[in-house]
């Protein structure tokens, strides 16, 4: 495993950061440009292992990827017509997003498919997705009788259903609608509490039969047209930049294009409720995209739960950094689902708070943090514990999680003894230039 080791930053951060394409949007969009029938251009996709994996997927089926820039731009020239059977197991990797929207694209595919992951991925439940897709003539099995990975599809045939989730996710979403797009009928999804749009928007852009609205949308049998899309900043990973600005003082970082669509801004809300100074600068209304300016604050604890939790379920880990640092204590709750993804991540952030010197404790759908004070990173000596704010730091497992790594390496800059985290190679499945950002923002 390699490690990252992290030192305080005592003279605050700064500059501009335009951090790596929205990871939900990259998959979706190379699903959806695989559908189209001609050539499709994509720019600003994430570089993660995550969306690599994606675009190999869509290759297995067919369609023609050509990638540049880093993998950061993509031609795809597809349509029914190229795609056919893989011919091999298609492997996702790390990512839980990529098997459960590929469950659905490729429930409307006529054929067999076979989707597996690695060891995490194999831990990710399932039926929440299988279920909805054998409703509507799919045949899905896999692991305890299709619950976890590998799945076996067998698509074609389908007709529409109205889904009801029982616990809110975009990805169920996008699994159902994404099969819709070849069923007989209406397919609509309604959602107990409204989740991201990613899904809905981009159908629409590339000219399929759709509607929509907070909390439900519905889908009808579609032929798909190309598009340029140009993918905005991920605003999951400029949470830990905007974490990092309001915890280390002196800091004034300046985040570039990030989307700020709904469903994707919980985190500035939390972070401001804590009394974070956060600013939108050069807003663009088409894209939804806007500057984030993020400047030094004192913190203070404050609650996360209920509707606004799934806005926020990937930010987590970070907030629960800032909370480390704010001035008393910080609940988050209804939060279960962080059970299920790459790690435990309510048991894994706790850890890492502890690790680094915070008291933090789990609770069976959440966690609990008593903030140190929201001192300045720097001063006095490593291990002289809380006092002034400021955390001793330590050596942290990421356990695998590229949210864990990231945002233990933010806790760093703030802790007195900096941090060392074990595991580092986890970013990749989501930000591999992440440590070169975190070094511009220092110099």
């Amino acid at each position: 495993m390699s490690e990252l080791t992290v030192a305080p930053a005592t003279n605050g951060l700064g500059g501009r950061i335009l951090v790596p394409g929205d990871k939900s949007v990259s998959h979706r969009v190379l699903l959806l440009a695989a559908l189209a029938a001609g050539t499709s251009t994509l720019r600003g996709l994430s570089t993660g292992l995550d969306v690599h994996h994606t675009a190999r997927a869509i290759a297995a089926f067919g369609a023609d990827v050509s990638s540049s820039d880093g993998g950061r731009s993509a031609v795809i020239r597809g349509g029914p017509d190229r795609l056919h059977e893989p011919q091999d197991v298609v492997d996702v990797g790390n990512s839980g997003t990529g098997i459960r929207l590929l469950a659905g694209w490729a429930a409307a595919r006529p054929g067999l498919t076979v989707l597996k992951g690695d060891a995490s991925v194999a831990c990710r439940p399932m039926g929440r997705v299988t279920q909805p897709l054998r409703e509507m003539g799919a045949h899905v099995d896999g692991r305890h009788d299709g619950a976890y990975p590998p799945l076996v599809v067998r698509g074609g045939g389908l007709v529409g259903i109205d889904h009801e989730p029982a616990v809110a996710s975009a990805q169920v979403k996008a699994a159902v609608l994404l099969a819709g797009l070849a069923a007989e009928g209406d397919t609509a999804v309604r959602e107990p509490v409204p989740t991201r749009r990613h899904t809905e928007e981009l159908l629409e852009r590339f000219g399929a039969d759709v509607e929509y609205g907070s909390g439900w949308a519905v889908v009808r049998r579609s032929e798909l047209q190309p598009a340029d899309v140009a993918v905005p900043a991920d605003p999951s990973h400029a949470a830990f930049w905007a974490v990092a600005a309001s915890v280390v003082a002196g800091s004034d970082i300046a985040l570039e294009r990030v989307y700020l669509g709904p469903g994707r801004t919980g985190f500035v809300d939390v972070l401001r409720r804590m009394g974070a100074d956060i600013t939108v600068e050069d807003p663009d209304p088409a894209e939804r995209t806007a500057t984030l300016r993020v400047r030094w604050a004192a913190l203070h604890g404050t609650d996360v739960e209920g509707a606004e939790v799934p806005d926020v379920i990937d930010e987590i880990p970070v907030l629960a950094v800032a909370a480390a640092f704010a001035e008393g204590r910080t609940t988050f709750g209804d939060a279960g689902e962080l059970r299920v993804k790459e790690s435990d991540r309510i048991a894994t952030t706790v850890a890492a708070l502890r690790a680094l010197g915070a008291t933090a404790e789990e609770r069976p759908d959440g966690l609990v943090v008593d903030g140190a004070g929201g001192g300045r990173a720097g001063e006095g000596r490593a291990g002289e514990g809380r006092a002034g704010g400021r955390l001793p730091g330590g050596r942290v497992d990421a356990a695998g999680d590229h949210r864990i790594a990231m945002a233990a390496a933010v806790a760093g800059l703030a802790c007195a003894g900096g941090a060392t985290i074990t595991g580092w190679e986890a970013v990749a499945t989501s930000y591999p230039g992440f440590e070169e950002d975190l070094q511009r923002c220092r110099s």
